[in-house]
């Protein structure tokens, strides 16, 4: 079983070195981000299981992050660690998608307890179908197949995984950007073509199927809507 990464953004060494080792030593992988902007690249690119984000950082602050964060996945728990505890900040934090918010200074145990609390709350949810109908098109993602018209049909892994992306954003959209960073590891030129190759591809499997569309949202990315 694959280690909890968890996505750590705090300004302060001392306390990123702190909280990285111990936590590392509970069984965990942490990425220590030193401000909000090195989180979000990390973001994009990582797969993360929860958040642990400092309000105070430089570049960008903890509460835009977390905004930027929910814009791309609305699930992942977010956890706040600050130094501001005024009421109004911690209303603002939860009411902008934070599942958590823990004022410094902190006990270390208590942080891990509310970590485990909130891993335990989403890993208790429904499992992602690995089957999905589609309206006449049938998706199986274990199997890398698309079924039209009766026909099985096998797609590429970077197919399933794009798909996957645009339905886990169904009706909303998946950033350019946030997916190139996902799949291919970065959102340079070549990579972007790469992408608008495959979108091109998908809409030839649906084309079939007139209760679905993939398209393009400009300058931002793109929608399917079902």
């Amino acid at each position: 079983m694959e280690p909890v990464k968890i996505l750590f953004a705090e300004d302060d060494v001392n306390l990123g070195k702190v909280l990285t080792t111990y936590l590392t030593g509970k069984g965990y992988h942490i990425d220590h981000a030193t401000n909000g902007e090195i989180a979000y690249e990390m973001f994009c690119k990582g797969d993360f299981d929860i958040c642990i984000i400092d309000v105070m950082m430089p570049l960008m602050d903890g509460f835009t992050l977390a905004q930027e964060i929910r814009k791309l996945d609305k699930k992942i728990p977010i956890i706040f660690l600050t130094a501001k505890n005024l009421q109004e900040d911690m209303i603002k934090g939860l009411s902008i998608g934070g599942d958590d918010y823990i004022t410094k200074p902190f006990s270390i145990d208590v942080l891990l307890a509310r970590i485990q609390a909130l891993l335990r709350r989403t890993t208790q949810q429904e499992p992602e179908d690995e089957v999905v109908q589609l309206g006449s098109i049938v998706f199986d993602k274990k199997r890398q197949t698309l079924t039209i018209q009766g026909e099985e049909k096998k797609i590429t892994t970077r197919e399933v995984e794009l798909l996957q992306m645009l339905l886990d954003k169904k009706n909303d959209v998946l950033e350019r950007g946030y997916a190139l960073k996902k799949i291919w590891g970065d959102d340079s030129y070549y990579n972007a073509r790469n992408m608008d190759v495959y979108i091109t591809k998908l809409r030839k499997y649906f084309k079939s199927e007139p209760s679905i569309q993939i398209i393009n949202v400009h300058g931002i990315g793109f929608k399917f809507v079902m």
